[in-house]
């Protein structure tokens, strides 16, 4: 059963205590379904008890956006060289793996001085995805103006400087479907001519139907091949503003959550399912003790349903 506000305060204690770590232990982990949650929906939390509730909760890993609010993850104290050995060992031991590490970086940077400067943050993050070894780094395009030809030749040329740093380090650049780059034809094409095993999509499932209408089943379709991690959340429009959404629990909704993991689930995805609560953006969303395990609750039901 999930944990309840007040059975997670149990289970932090029995953690603390150690009382979870058993033979039992390895089988349990082995049994997680691969959904993770990101830091950006937990902003006033420490690191200690991100790692606690994702352990108790049944998380198989955790997607690092931030710690504290600070989004500046290189130069964190928890991930400190000093620390990194600690770190590691203490994901290790609760059965957690790191999902991505996300940057802030937009690669449509037009300006040589911000461009460079966004393409040595992102390096940055490469370096901390490496020593935590997680796999992926997340990047942005975001952005067109003016001319979209040279935008887009712009992300694409970024992405492949990137991965070709990345690479050799054993971690994937990814580039989410966000801000100008939600459509299926535009991120195809940033992708083909990015041109490296190295460069992936961060599909946002949400972004992709909200933003360019567009269905799962189409979006997987188009950038299956890509696909190496996604963001999953539900909303509903704005009744205030119908060009805005809000956001709302899993299920709750009219983004086709269910349809996009199955979608997934019948290209053969290996990746995680990955929750992103825009909570340091939007304060007043529910809290993820609540939000967080609803999704498990709601995800795990559409992982285990027969495909339809």
């Amino acid at each position: 059963m999930l944990p309840s506000r007040r059975n997670f305060l149990k289970f932090s204690a029995a953690l603390a205590a150690g009382k979870f770590f058993s033979p039992a232990f390895a089988s349990a982990v082995e049994q997680r379904l691969p959904l993770a949650f990101s830091t950006l929906g937990c902003p006033a939390w420490e690191w200690p008890k991100i790692l606690q509730f994702a352990e108790a909760a049944g998380f198989a890993a955790i997607e690092l956006r931030g710690l504290l609010g600070d989004l500046d993850l290189p130069t964190r104290p928890e991930f400190s060289p000093e620390r990194l050995a600690q770190c590691k060992a203490e994901i290790a031991a609760r059965g957690l793996k790191i999902a991505c590490v996300s940057s802030s970086s937009e690669l449509h940077e037009a300006d040589p001085a911000k461009r460079a400067k966004s393409i040595a943050d992102a390096r940055r993050f490469v370096d901390l995805a490496a020593a935590l070894a997680a796999p992926n780094v997340r990047v942005f395009g975001n952005q067109i103006r003016g001319s979209k030809a040279d935008v887009v030749a712009r992300v694409a040329a970024g992405m492949h400087e990137l991965a070709e740093y990345a690479g050799p380090r054993g971690v994937t650049i990814l580039l989410e479907s966000h801000g100008d780059f939600t459509d299926s034809p535009t991120l195809k094409e940033v992708l083909t001519r990015a041109d490296s095993p190295h460069a992936a999509l961060l599909w946002d499932a949400h972004h992709t139907f909200a933003s360019s209408h567009e269905q799962p089943d189409y979006s997987v379709r188009e950038l299956g091949k890509w696909i190496r991690h996604t963001h999953l959340k539900d909303s509903v429009l704005d009744g205030r503003d119908a060009k805005n959404r809000k956001y709302v629990l899993t299920g709750k909704g009219d983004v086709p959550v269910a349809g996009a993991i199955n979608a997934l689930r019948r290209f053969d995805y290996t990746g995680l399912y990955c929750f992103e609560w825009e909570k340091l953006w939007h304060p007043d969303l529910v809290d993820p003790e609540i939000a967080f395990p609803d999704f498990l609750r709601v995800a795990s039901t559409y992982l285990r349903a027969p495909l339809p």
